[in-house]
């Protein structure tokens, strides 16, 4: 009997393969789920294969970090669907050099995606357990160009303006003007709009040559953008 104890002793201290296995989702997410469907734009994609999601939903979710699905992180608040994060991050075409604020931190999965390209991330997050659990966590991974704010993200980020893209992960009725007052010309931003009880449409808002231009997208459904309370 000893050379079998022996044997399930080994088993039992081998070294996980658990983040293998999760490279291995994380490609197949990529190529299944982002390709397959019109994500092209390499720079989003070379961001999705490297930022490990699992990291950024509570370890309940974890084994589902690579589904084709939003997941839960508490607070009543989402992380948003793969694919609806390449899509939001092809749209504003980042590239390195730019300056990007981001309303509605959340996990910091976004932001974290974001840095892998551009130079400087502002993220804003209204809930104050969220936010600083994202920016611990943003330390802890490294990303250094990523600077996490607690509070309202209707005004944006007026010091650090203008902004080459905005990007807003919650659903507003109305575009908030002093975010399109922080788009640089020639700038972009994408944001849900519509009623935070129904579904709402993602729009793409670009500044040219001071004229803003709205393209509505495709219907979605964010969780509703929320405001401090007076």
């Amino acid at each position: 009997m000893k050379p079998l104890i022996i044997l399930l002793l080994t088993l039992w201290i081998a070294p996980p393969v658990i983040s293998q296995n999760y490279g291995a989702l994380r490609n197949n997410m990529v190529r299944t789920q982002l390709e397959t469907r019109g994500i092209n734009h390499r720079a989003t994609l070379e961001a999705m294969s490297k930022v490990e999601r699992h990291l950024f939903v509570p370890s309940a979710y974890q084994k589902h970090a690579y589904d084709d699905a939003p997941l839960p992180i508490g607070y009543d608040q989402t992380i948003s669907q793969p694919y609806i994060v390449a899509y939001m991050t092809q749209l504003l075409a980042p590239k390195a050099g730019d300056r990007v604020l981001e309303i509605g931190t959340g996990s910091g999965y976004q932001a974290a995606i974001l840095a892998e390209i551009v130079d400087e991330v502002y993220t804003i997050e209204i809930v104050k357990e969220l936010g600083e659990r994202s920016k611990k966590l943003m330390g802890k991974l490294g990303y250094d160009n990523v600077e996490v704010i607690i509070g309202d993200g209707y005004k944006g980020l007026a010091a650090k303006a203008p902004f080459d893209g905005i990007i807003v992960t919650a659903a507003a009725e109305e575009i908030p003007p002093p975010l399109i007052e922080q788009l640089r010309d020639g700038g972009k931003m994408v944001m849900p709009v519509g009623p935070s009880a129904s579904v709402q449409t993602l729009m793409l808002v670009e500044k040219q040559d001071g004229k803003i231009i709205k393209t509505n997208l495709t219907p979605v459904r964010f969780v509703p953008f929320t405001r401090q309370k007076k």
